[in-house]
């Protein structure tokens, strides 16, 4: 179904409140993984509050939508997405990583509600999703199963692994996200441990691929809307590669991998609340622009 402008703009609204939210979750925490969170919010943005077919209500219900976020470390902007949905009381958000809490810097599935599974440790999210993929045809049920690593956590082998059994079993209800920030904790990715050419190895790993602007909401949506209408049929799975800005929307740090982890002192939680407005600005002149 074709997004509509308003539904765009309240999307984009959303995600400047999210943004914001994983901002002062940050300061609260002392410190996080900002950098990473922000490059993946628009998509969690999307699917939490336009896709993942869920009940607030009744978190476990077994017909849900799975949703693994296998670059656990961007909790610092998931957490923030399950209080706001109403998961969560969002008073944890105070206590992030604190003593106590029980919102730690990788989110525990037994310990925050609507988490689909404990990540952090990289490489280990993909595999999970083939699991429920699979389960899913297996029990014959319709739901999906929605994954998202990182281009860094694409150094660990067991992401291919999992990439060779999604293909091998045809599990087109398995949509798999990569969130190509182009950064990783150490520097750039293609510094570090190249990835080039990244959506031509997608394609030869089985994968219908589909590249699109990570921080493009329509673009996410009408990706998104081709896996899903994919998935009615057993075919070989669809994987979104998202060129996205570590640290999106924050003027002195966005794309430089330094901000993979960082704290915030009370002048720079000024300046860069400053900035996201000024983002969201243009990105509301954009969906202005070219929403139907």
């Amino acid at each position: 179904m074709a997004l509509t402008k308003q539904e765009w703009l309240d999307l984009e609204k959303k995600a400047h409140e999210l943004r914001h939210l994983a901002l002062q979750t940050t300061v609260w925490a002392g410190s996080g993984h900002l950098g990473g969170g922000l490059s993946v919010l628009d998509l969690l943005t999307v699917l939490y509050y336009k896709y993942l077919n869920i009940k607030v209500e009744d978190p476990k219900w077994e017909d849900r939508d799975r949703f693994i976020l296998s670059k656990g470390h961007a909790a610092i902007s998931y957490a923030p997405v399950l209080c706001d949905k109403g998961f969560n009381d969002p008073e944890m958000l105070k206590t992030f990583n604190l003593s106590g809490s029980k919102m730690g810097m990788h989110l525990d599935s037994n310990k925050v509600v609507g988490v689909d599974a404990s990540t952090g440790s990289l490489g280990h999210g993909c595999s999970i999703a083939a699991g429920t993929a699979l389960a899913a045809r297996i029990l014959g049920k319709d739901y999906l199963t929605y994954v998202v690593t990182g281009d860094g956590e694409l150094d660990e082998g067991s992401n291919w692994e999992a990439f060779m059994t999604m293909n091998q079993y045809e599990l087109s209800n398995c949509i798999v996200f990569i969130d190509r920030n182009h950064c990783m904790i150490d520097g750039n990715t293609e510094d570090v441990m190249k990835l080039e050419p990244l959506a031509d190895k997608l394609v030869a790993f089985g994968f219908n691929t589909i590249c699109v602007d990570g921080g493009n909401i329509k673009e996410l949506c009408d990706a998104i809307d081709v896996a899903i209408e994919r998935s009615k049929e057993k075919c070989k799975p669809t994987c979104i590669l998202m060129d996205t800005e570590k640290g999106a929307g924050i003027t002195s740090v966005a794309g430089d991998y330094h901000c993979h982890y960082m704290a915030i002192d009370d002048p720079t939680f000024e300046q860069y609340k400053k900035d996201l407005d000024a983002y969201y600005a243009k990105r509301v002149e954009r969906a202005e622009k070219e929403g139907e």
